[in-house]
């Protein structure tokens, strides 16, 4: 874990005052003067895997302290949604004792822990920061080798950007495999920042993606019920029974369906009845689909392994994992989206990597060419499709306006503060 100390400074109060008669020279005059150092502060990220309480451990508070913090905190957060990456800030006095921890939640909350006065207690508090929502427009084309990620973040913008359009085009576009060079993306979003500086995004208003000769756009619209959805230009859902990719994109296939594959590791021909992802150790794996899971655990060469099912007799299965997520057992239903695990390489495999299967009423299919065949998702109804138009035009007319004349844009390197 990296993480930067700072020594925060006490100035005597009588080297302030203005009016203090002046030293008399002496042979110290021009040399440095040290100055007591006060307290130590520490800002720092989340590691990957970390609890609350072991965040706290880290930096040797003690089990007293450590239960004490925890059960201030669990009073207006649930310690369980720490989040990996996630900035955090801790100043303690030099004999140890904490003088503030703060935790930054997202992009708009705060949680900030501070002693008790008079007592061993903590008191929390989540924080609302306020923040300004800037429109914004860009217009970026895939080149040979690259990713939507490298493209985006070579103009500028964080990788959390990215992430949100792989997910509103997760049931059209797996963003791993299917970019072709010449791919290019339009796309109008609220840009958010705090005092000039960016802390992340808004909504994706609108986008248009050109991928492989199809024209792919995306509306943002409440749906019946009114709650955000994004569809096309004809007011049909984007959303998809299934996701064409069970992970964030950049990762890669590593290995396609196949009757017949020379194993990597025993060396001979068998059949390989999923789609291999290379990907780095720890990687999130999420449910392609609403279901529920009908098995969790060790599978001999298969390793760690989850399999879900789905309705229209389909399961998923997800092999070889490092870790299964939070409260994935067997019996649990689970969402589209919903981490089930990690990327890892327990079982017989070579090194880190998702194998990711699909049934269909008993027998295995390639996923890609399955994935291929899932129908549209739900149109809009008649009766509000007028309003989904005008919508519609006016997020068009917004985003070629904002794409002709650019204004100038904070620097979007970290999406944490």
């Amino acid at each position: 874990m990296t993480h930067t100390v700072r020594l925060v400074l006490a100035l005597p109060i009588a080297a302030l005052v203005a009016c203090a008669p002046a030293p008399a020279p002496s042979s110290s005059a021009g040399r440095d003067i040290l100055l007591p150092v006060e307290a130590q502060t520490i800002d720092a990220t989340v590691p990957t895997d970390a609890t609350l309480e072991s965040l706290f451990r880290g930096h040797d508070f003690s089990a007293e302290t450590t239960g004490l913090l925890l059960q201030a905190v669990s009073a207006v957060f649930n310690p369980r949604q720490l989040r990996a990456n996630q900035s955090y800030h801790i100043t303690r006095s030099l004999d140890g004792l904490l003088r503030e921890f703060s935790y930054q939640i997202d992009a708009d909350r705060l949680l900030s822990v501070r002693p008790t006065p008079g007592t061993a207690a903590f008191a929390a508090e989540v924080i609302t920061q306020p923040k300004e929502l800037v429109i914004e427009a860009i217009d970026v084309t895939i080149g040979k080798g690259q990713s939507l990620v490298g493209v985006l973040e070579a103009q500028g913008e964080n990788v959390q950007l990215a992430l949100e359009l792989a997910n509103i085009y997760g049931g059209e576009v797996d963003f791993n495999s299917d970019l072709q060079p010449g791919d290019r993306l339009e796309c109008l979003f609220e840009r958010a920042t705090r005092q000039g500086e960016f802390v992340g995004y808004g909504r994706v208003i609108a986008a248009v993606l050109v991928n492989d000769r199809r024209t792919l756009p995306a509306v943002l619209f409440g749906d019946a019920d009114g709650v955000p959805a994004y569809y096309d230009f004809d007011g049909r859902s984007l959303k998809r029974q299934f996701l064409k990719s069970p992970l964030p994109f950049d990762p890669r296939i590593t290995s396609r369906f196949s009757s017949r594959r020379l194993h990597p590791v025993h060396g001979t021909y068998r059949a390989h009845l999923g789609v291999d992802y290379g990907a780095p150790y720890g990687t999130l794996v999420m449910s392609v689909a609403d279901g529920v899971v009908d098995f969790a655990g060790n599978s001999g060469e298969a390793g760690r392994m989850v399999r879900i099912r789905h309705a229209g007799g389909i399961q998923t299965a997800y092999l070889h994992l490092s870790s299964f997520g939070p409260g994935i057992r067997p019996g649990v239903r689970v969402s589209q989206s919903q981490p089930i695990g990690r990327v890892g390489a327990t079982g017989t495999a070579t090194g880190p990597h998702l194998d990711y299967r699909i049934i269909k009423n008993g027998t295995y299919v390639d996923p890609i060419a399955e994935l291929r065949k899932m129908p549209k998702g739900e149109p809009i109804a008649a009766g509000r499709l007028a309003g989904f138009s005008t919508t519609r035009d006016d997020a068009m007319k917004q985003m070629m306006s904002a794409l002709a004349n650019p204004g100038p844009r904070p620097p979007a390197a970290d999406s944490s503060r």
